[in-house]
């Protein structure tokens, strides 16, 4: 099994974040890759829950340094559909939410979406659409995104290394330091209204 290195992540969300991301631009090739995802946001967590390829994909920050400027993530778990009870049990933990009684040991991609997403009122499906254009700025991933939240247009830019200091560096170095560190959940849980 290929061993997952946590990494530490900035990144902020923005109207308008044109003027960073033309000095971003400059720094050569971008790895570019379109997406479409569906978060689930919970009122009771703020992990990474999404679906992603048909994977149902987890992931949680275990660290978030003492100046709040970044954030470590590490991959919980990624489960396919059909989801069996015993991976559901983990989802749930990563909701805030009690696993509830169950009916069968497995669920196709449209029931748990019908009948335990979509019916649960602390969880709500976000359709995202991601335009991504990557960089390697001083050995660190530099991305920058238009991401779609249902019908509201964002922009994103994030630094990612496995190395804080260098992901700071960066930060710096590019001007970013006077924007606010947002992560994807709590990007979405603002716009629209759920409290984080």
């Amino acid at each position: 099994m290929e061993k997952i290195i946590p990494r530490w992540e900035w990144r902020t969300f923005g109207d308008n974040l044109s003027k960073v991301a033309e000095v971003i631009r400059q720094s050569g090739e971008s790895f570019d890759r379109e997406s479409e995802e569906l978060y689930i946001l919970s009122t009771r967590s703020n992990d990474n829950t999404k679906i992603r390829a048909e994977l149902m994909d987890i992931k949680t920050p275990i660290r978030i340094n003492k100046e709040n400027l970044l954030e470590q993530w590490t991959v919980l778990a990624k489960s396919a559909f059909p989801i069996h009870i015993n991976d559901l049990a983990l989802v749930y933990k990563a909701f805030g939410l009690q696993l509830p009684y169950l009916n069968q040991d497995e669920y196709s991609y449209t029931e748990y979406l019908q009948e335990l997403i979509g019916k649960n009122p602390d969880l709500r499906i976000v359709n995202v659409k991601k335009n991504r254009h990557g960089y390697k700025i001083d050995g660190a991933i530099v991305e920058i995104a238009e991401v779609q939240f249902d019908d509201i247009t964002q922009q994103t830019i994030a630094v990612e290394h496995a190395d804080p200091e260098l992901v700071l560096q960066t930060v710096q170095k590019l001007g970013l330091i006077k924007y606010e560190n947002i992560n994807y959940i709590k990007a979405m849980k603002r716009v629209f209204g759920i409290k984080y």
